[in-house]
This record gives structure tokens, C-alpha cells and sequence, in this order.
């Protein structure tokens, strides 16, 4: 299960986490958005040492430009406080395993 950011719980939950933390910057008029929440959910179930949340960037359009946002989704993979690596789109679980993996070896 996913859990839905505001910019007040943003630092908590994602800056200050012990374990890498995938942003979801979405929005509900997307279509891949909505493709991709089965696969951050069944993720989430699945894994636990990645915390998975999500921003809506229509309600908190300052966050998504902080981090750059210009097309959703955009996945942007969060360790120790710092982004490690940026994914854009929509894509099969596979491919995103594969994608989140290659974000996590990163040094960062």
C-alpha cells in the first residue's frame, strides 16, 4: 500500500528515511498513473526495504518542481535524503524492478 505525501510529511517520510523511498509523482487525470498503481502496490506488498509513496502533483505542484517533475508519472528513488535516481513513465513491473534496482546501486 502506498501512502500519499503532503509536503508536511514529505522530510519525515522521505528525507529522513532509514530505507530508500520511491516517489510516485502522479496525478488522477493520468492514464499511465493509473496503469502503474497496481504495480507500486503489488511492489509495496512485496518489498520491504523500499518504502513506496506518492505526491499528487496537481494538489502540491511546488514539490514536483522542486524535483524537476515535467511529465508523469515520474519516479524519483529517494536514499538518505538524497534523489539517487530519476524513472519517467509507465512501464511493465519487470522492467521497473530491473529500473528500481539500477536507481539503488547508484552511489549516492
Amino acid at each position: 500500500m502506498t501512502t500519499t505525501l503532503t509536503p508536511d510529511t514529505f522530510t519525515a517520510t522521505v528525507l529522513e528515511s532509514e530505507i530508500p523511498v520511491v516517489v510516485d509523482f502522479t496525478a488522477d487525470w493520468c492514464p499511465p498513473c493509473r496503469a502503474m498503481k497496481p504495480v507500486l502496490a503489488s511492489l509495496s506488498d512485496e518489498r520491504d526495504d523500499v518504502r513506496f509513496v506518492e505526491i499528487d502533483v496537481d494538489t502540491y505542484p511546488d514539490l514536483a518542481a522542486r524535483y524537476e517533475v515535467l511529465s508523469m508519472p515520474t519516479f524519483i528513488v529517494f536514499r538518505h535524503g538524497e534523489p539517487v535516481g530519476k524513472l519517467v513513465g509507465a512501464r511493465p513491473k519487470a522492467r521497473f524492478v530491473s529500473d528500481l534496482e539500477q536507481a539503488l546501486a547508484q552511489q549516492g
